[in-house]
């Protein structure tokens, strides 16, 4: 994402012709999206992206758990169940 924006600001920069991005040539200033894709193609080939999902639903998962006990009165903020 971050080699997206920045080809936009060089792209925004250079067809505006602001500051020395003005003279570059175009090849250097397309040249983050041609990284946007490379990283994407490995991102998604290598099982990156997969990977990052599954372990953000995990973590949601165990939040809602975590919550759901604590709402019941089975876990305390320090993760003991309460004395009765």
């Amino acid at each position: 994402m971050w080699f997206l924006g920045l080809g936009l600001l060089a792209l925004a920069l250079k067809y505006f012709e602001i500051g020395m991005v003005a003279t570059w040539s175009w090849w250097i200033v397309l040249s983050p999206f041609a990284m946007a894709v490379a990283w994407w193609a490995w991102a998604d080939s290598s099982g990156y992206t997969k990977r990052k999902v599954v372990e953000r639903e995990n973590r949601r998962r165990q939040e809602r758990i975590d919550r759901q006990k604590t709402n019941m009165g089975m876990k305390t903020s320090n993760g003991q169940r309460p004395r009765r």
